[in-house]
């Protein structure tokens, strides 16, 4: 029986693929506990250095799987609040990871899937994947998909395109900030595997703070706590083992040791 979400790791990169075809990749109760859990354990493998989130078929993901919206149909608040709560988490889990993310993004995703989309680090389509922020149309609203989605395409877009739920196109997509690059199909491995070569090449606990360093000072106010933040952080890292191996390397022109990893 095929799982709904494939995982494998080879040289250093994890795959996380969604397996659902036949619905678009979309989400059910289990293919959400799928991916947290596959997500968690990735967090802790040693060997893994970069994750990339793919999808198999025609769609990387249609968001919400019809049956699965049938069901919700009939829960009451606390059934649905427990829902809402366990696809929040699994997109915190793939937003927060200490390891560097890639969507490759090989067809349409709706929904749930921009979300998924937003919450990786970065993220590369091809010329034939559209978008669509769709809730509206079914009375609902981009609720646990929305800070994400907010924070890649800012608020001015996000009114847009959550209120007319429309469907847009790659090169508006890049536009916009919800992707990083549009890549031909036929090239879009080899550049998510030169992305890959490239993120291998810097110190992973210095991508770990990177994140953290990003989320703790985007759209805050470059005020006194801030820049006094940014300083004890720097410190930080500046006296932590890989930060005097990567000193040292540089001024020794050497490879860091973290490339022998």
């Amino acid at each position: 029986m095929d799982t709904p979400c494939d995982v494998t790791v080879q040289g250093g990169v994890a795959t996380v693929t969604l397996n659902r075809p036949e619905v678009h990749n979309a989400f059910d109760e289990t293919l959400i506990a799928n991916l947290t859990a596959a997500f968690v354990s990735l967090d802790d493998h040693p060997d893994v250095r970069v994750v990339v989130l793919a999808g198999t078929g025609r769609s990387f993901c249609a968001g919400a799987d019809l049956n699965w919206m049938k069901r919700m149909a009939a829960f009451d608040h606390g059934e649905n609040l427990a829902d809402a709560q366990a696809l929040a988490a699994m997109l915190r889990v793939i937003y927060a990871l200490s390891k560097p993310t890639i969507a490759r993004i090989q067809g349409a995703a709706y929904g749930g899937g921009v979300g998924l989309v937003a919450a990786c680090d970065i993220a590369l389509a091809v010329p034939e994947a559209t978008f669509a922020l769709s809730e509206a149309k079914l009375g609902l609203i981009p609720a646990t998909i929305g800070p994400y989605v907010i924070e890649a395409i800012g608020a001015r877009q996000a009114r847009r395109y959550f209120l007319t739920a429309e469907r847009f196109d790659a090169a508006q997509a890049l536009r916009i900030g919800l992707v990083h690059e549009v890549v031909a199909a036929d090239a879009l491995d080899a550049r998510v595997d030169s992305l890959v070569e490239q993120l291998r090449t810097a110190s992973p606990a210095a991508q770990l703070e990177c994140k953290a360093l990003i989320r703790g000072v985007a759209h805050r106010p470059i005020g006194d706590d801030v820049i006094a933040g940014t300083a004890e952080h720097i410190a930080a890292v500046r006296a932590s083992p890989e930060g005097r191996e990567g000193v040292a390397a540089f001024l020794e022109k050497r490879k860091p040791a973290w490339l022998d990893q």
